[in-house]
């Protein structure tokens, strides 16, 4: 029997693997193509006070009616303009709308906007900055960090008459003016005042805007354009020319109500708005932590083609696109329990929507599972470019509330259509939406007069990724920080917080301090202190009123870098830990994964040794102390982390190097583990052959000897020695006859010594193991100041042998720009030092520490 040629065999093993990457990338790319887009951030701008979501829900939630006559600050005269006869013209038979009456409110200085520039640009351009804002905070993102990122802005915008307004152009103006009003700009402000790189792209398919804005989005983010993306819309009338040109047609209803889908329904009635959400593709929400908000599953955009007429809807198109976008979304139309329709309320267009949606929908569904069918702008108006944006939020809030509002003056439904023909039901009451073994979806439809449809899909958010608890039901103390670019503006900051309190008072306060914790910091700030909303309420009004309170502090931030310290021995404390452990899950958890770390390596429990439990070994014995000290550091810092605060450097103190190193991404748990168990345990069998000291001096002052070494320096005037037990208490001993205040420090070893080389070979040995990683937090070395070291085990072998060059570390620091500093251990002992070297520096800088003693 002839065997195959060992080239043929070759060959075909090399086929084989190829057929397998290219089928590989074919299924990724066809993943990438699908993949859910979360949404990640909201915020909007709607009539009848809906300056964000939760507002935005209370008012379809509650059935608040928002629409109000027209605005009192556009030079539009009622009287001139009102006439109830629809043959009038220049005239309106309607006196009401959904209007914005705030649009003209805006804070330039916060953008870096000029006054003059600011009042040359349309309010629409001033909403979408301010949302977009917003958006990013509700986000948990500062928008700060996205400058130079591929994120995309897509805005729909549908009016440019801003400047219609001016007879005469004002000097010096004309060029602010054309970038002002012009569309095309609204998506490149929002990019370039927070400087993003990605595509920006500003789009006019009339009312269905927000919601192609939304779909080019998800596409953009799926094709790889951009990693974030801003999409949404914003309408805000400028003339009333949308009201004249509307009553000739006869399409806005009487009474300047729209009743979607009624049978008293008599037409539409214009609104104003602006909405905006941030998204990204899931994974990347799931892998950045970002908060989800909810899904879009499919999205699809069509044309009308050649219909009746050019502004006439088409119900074929309308159910072509449903389908396209049940198809993108990969499911049936029974999955789909909800649609906010474009539901305009004029007696042609409805009809034929909910014929479209009935046909699409309203069949193969259960009886007991109808399509529910209503519509925001019976609330709000018909806010055209920002409508179909507006029906997303309320849907994402319906989804996260479990609860479908109902549809405002819908008398009885339209006779115009056969509604026994399909299970589709109007909500004329608020109806629950159960949880079921599914995720709630919702469909959202907008359809533009210029035959652009769009329909898209979302889905309740997944389930996220077990991960620890957050500390929302503390009820212990916690810190609400407000921060504002100028004193005014951080009180009307209290006033929008008090607000907020007094609409919602079954709010945790630690879950209102996580939140405002993750926003932008600016320069004038403000810290409340309390335990209930009652403790907050008091000295909110006082900031508010611009007077004291005992539990507000306020003050002007100083700008620079912040840095984590990990402090060595002396922060211990019988008790230290056990109140977070019982408050905190985040620091819990942490302190459970550090004891599963240190475990192989010590077989004694963290958590025994933390509660002082009996046949514990002795908590103060070095390799029992420095493993539960670095523990707690390793904890504290991921609780300073999961509250918002990001160090942008790290520096350690001996032992806490090795904290240091793992909180800085050089050093995985189990290794940083590993080191501090392993080099205490070293320690411990050296123990009784030295001693330490402090002398409150210059390093330079000091001349070491061969049994007396200097062991950190840690400011200009305090330094450890260490070295012989007698000759140690000699020097003590002559320094206090000389009115020098050096104590010696109780242990019984010396480490930074000569003492330490017995030691060498051992730890080289035991700790051969490590794999140290780049750092992805900067680490400022103690041991080796000025260069970049590797942390392998010579690294950790001379970070116990050779002096701790603390005052040298934080004086380059210093000079870098790092000027806040924060001390994490259980109790600080790293201040003085830090102070002492701060106030000898030139750079102005801000001294923080942990004071733990009664949380931790």
């Amino acid at each position: 029997m002839n065997m195959p040629d060992e080239k043929v065999v070759e060959a075909l093993r090399a086929s084989l693997l190829e057929n397998k990457r290219l089928r590989r990338r074919l299924q990724q790319q066809s993943d990438s193509a699908s993949e859910p887009i979360a949404i990640v951030g909201m915020a909007c701008r709607y009539p009848g006070g809906a300056v964000s979501p939760d507002a935005l829900w209370r008012l379809v939630a509650e059935g608040t009616d928002a629409i109000t006559e027209f605005p009192a600050d556009r030079g539009w005269k009622t009287e001139d303009l009102y006439d109830p006869a629809p043959d009038a013209h220049g005239k309106s038979y309607v006196r009401e709308g959904g209007f914005l009456h705030e649009a003209a409110e805006f804070d330039p200085a916060f953008f870096g906007i000029s006054p003059r520039e600011a009042l040359a640009m349309d309010p629409q351009q001033r909403l979408l900055l301010e949302t977009s804002w917003e958006t990013f905070e509700d986000a948990g993102i500062d928008p700060e960090s996205l400058r130079g990122s591929r994120t995309g802005v897509f805005t729909g915008v549908m009016y440019d008459d801003y400047a219609t307004r001016l007879r005469r152009m004002p000097e010096g103006m004309e060029d602010q003016v054309v970038t002002g009003s012009a569309g095309s700009v609204a998506s490149g402000r929002l990019s370039y005042v927070h400087g993003f790189e990605g595509p920006a792209i500003s789009l006019d398919t009339a009312c269905s805007s927000s919601l192609v804005a939304l779909h080019l989005a998800a596409q953009a983010l799926r094709n790889g354009e951009c990693d974030l993306a801003l999409a949404g819309g914003v309408t805000v009338m400028a003339t009333p020319v949308a009201f004249t040109s509307f009553s000739r047609q006869r399409g806005l209803a009487a009474d300047a109500r729209c009743k979607p889908f009624a049978g008293a329904a008599d037409g539409t009635i214009w609104g104003e708005g602006a909405g905006l959400l941030l998204v990204e593709r899931l994974s990347d929400a799931r892998r950045n932590g970002h908060q989800i908000l909810a899904v879009v599953r499919g999205s699809a955009v069509n044309q009308d083609g050649q219909s009746s007429q050019l502004s006439a809807p088409n119900g074929p198109a309308q159910q072509r696109v449903i389908q396209q976008a049940l198809a993108s979304a990969g499911l049936s139309p029974a999955d789909v329990d909800v649609v906010e329709a474009h539901g305009t309320g004029t007696t042609l267009g409805d009809p034929i929507e909910a014929q479209a949606l009935i046909a699409t929908y309203g069949h193969n569904r259960p009886t007991d599972q109808p399509l529910w069918l209503g519509s925001i702008k019976s609330n709000i108006g018909h806010t055209q470019a920002a409508a179909g944006v507006a029906g997303i939020i309320k849907m994402v809030q319906a989804i996260r509330h479990g609860l479908l509002p109902k549809t405002l003056h819908v008398d009885e439904p339209t006779p115009h259509v056969d509604w026994d023909s399909g299970n589709v039901q109007l909500l004329t009451e608020n109806h629950n939406w159960p949880a079921t073994d599914r995720p709630r979806r919702a469909g959202i439809s907008s359809f533009g007069i210029s035959g652009t449809n769009a329909h898209i899909i979302i889905e309740q958010a997944p389930q996220p990724d077990p991960e620890p608890a957050a500390d929302e039901h503390y009820d212990g103390p916690v810190a609400w920080l407000l921060s504002a670019k100028t004193e005014t503006a951080l009180r009307d900051q209290a006033t929008h917080l008090l607000n907020h309190i007094q609409n919602n008072p079954g709010l945790e306060p630690a879950a209102v301090a996580r939140t405002l914790a993750a926003r932008t910091m600016f320069t004038h700030r403000a810290s409340i202190v309390g335990t209930s909303l009652d403790d907050f309420r008091p000295a909110l009004t006082a900031l508010q009123d611009d007077t004291p309170a005992p539990n507000l502090t306020q003050g002007t931030a100083t700008p620079g870098k912040t840095v984590f310290v990990f402090p060595g021995q002396g922060s211990q404390w019988t008790g230290m830990g056990l109140e977070l452990l019982t408050t905190s899950p985040v620091f819990a958890h942490h302190i459970h994964a550090c004891d599963k770390a240190l475990r192989p390596h010590t077989g004694w429990s963290l958590l025994s040794v933390l509660r002082g439990e009996p046949d514990t070994p002795d908590p103060h014995r070095v390799d029992v102390l420095q493993p539960t000290l670095f523990a707690l550091m390793i904890a504290l810092a991921r609780t300073w982390q999961h509250h918002g605060t990001t160090p942008d450097a790290v520096i350690g103190h001996s032992q806490g190097e090795i904290a240091a190193a793992h909180i800085a991404g050089a050093l995985t748990l189990d290794d940083a583990a590993k080191i501090i168990a392993l080099r205490s345990q070293a320690i411990h069998h050296h123990t009784h052959t030295g001693t330490m000291a402090h002398i409150p001096l210059p390093a330079h002052h000091i001349t070491p000897t061969p049994n007396i070494s200097i062991a950190a320096i840690n400011s200009p005037t305090h330094t450890i020695i260490s070295g012989d037990t007698h000759t140690i208490t000699q020097l003590t001993t002559h320094y206090q006859q000389q009115g020098i205040n050096a104590k010696t420090i109780p242990v019984n070893y010396a480490s930074h010594s000569h003492h330490i080389e017995p030691l060498k070979q051992h730890l080289l040995t035991t700790l051969n193991t490590l794999n140290p990683q780049p750092p992805t937090t900067p680490i400022h070395s103690t041991t080796h100041p000025h260069t970049t070291p590797t942390h392998n085990a010579h690294y950790w072998y001379d970070n116990l042998r050779n002096t701790v060059q603390f005052h040298p570390a934080i004086t380059t620091l210093l000079n870098t720009g790092h000027t806040h500093y924060i001390e994490i251990s259980p109790h600080p002992v790293l201040t003085t030092p830090l102070t002492q070297t701060i106030e000898t520096t030139t750079t102005h800088a801000t001294t923080t520490h942990t004071l733990q003693r009664h949380h931790g």
